[in-house]
């Protein structure tokens, strides 16, 4: 298997996650399909399935999270010194060309990109488009919208 980039923060992140899955929400279930199954006949009780169907998420998502985990080549981004060149985990000021908006983003793995928090997927256009340069490059996004040329204002290993 190939191991896939991930970043220090991203891995905490999941295994917190994998930690309330089986602790708490995994026994949590367990009991609601036991209290479900004492209301007698299964094949018309609702809590019941609804219980089944959340443990079968639960489950998923805990397989999901365990192989991700281990898969994960985990990067500690603060031991990167890459002379000012964008790579994984380095956190990027751009400035829109066209708009004049600022924009900071972190480029991190698939499994923990959240575009809300300014984590964007290695495996994302503008990620593609940023990695090797530098700051005052420009450089130009292929979007869904269409191009779009940003400058990189500065770049930190944070």
């Amino acid at each position: 298997m190939s191991q896939v980039p991930m970043t220090v923060k991203g891995a905490e992140k999941l295994k917190q996650q994998l930690h309330q899955l089986k602790t708490v929400d995994r026994p949590r279930i367990t009991k609601a399909i036991a209290e479900a199954r004492a209301h007698g006949d299964l094949s018309e009780n609702a809590e019941y399935h609804a219980a089944r169907e959340q443990q079968s998420f639960a489950e998923g998502r805990i397989n999901a999270i365990e192989s991700a985990l281990a898969d994960a080549q985990i990067i500690d981004v603060t031991t990167i010194n890459a002379e000012g060149r964008v790579v994984f985990g380095a956190t990027v000021k751009l400035l829109n060309v066209e708009s004049g908006a600022e924009v900071t983003y972190q480029i991190v793995g698939e499994e923990e990109a959240d575009i809300n928090q300014g984590l964007i997927s290695i495996t994302s256009p503008i990620a593609r488009a940023l990695i090797g340069k530098e700051q005052d490059d420009s450089v130009d996004v292929n979007a869904p919208s269409g191009i779009i040329e940003y400058e990189i204002l500065e770049v930190l290993y944070i």
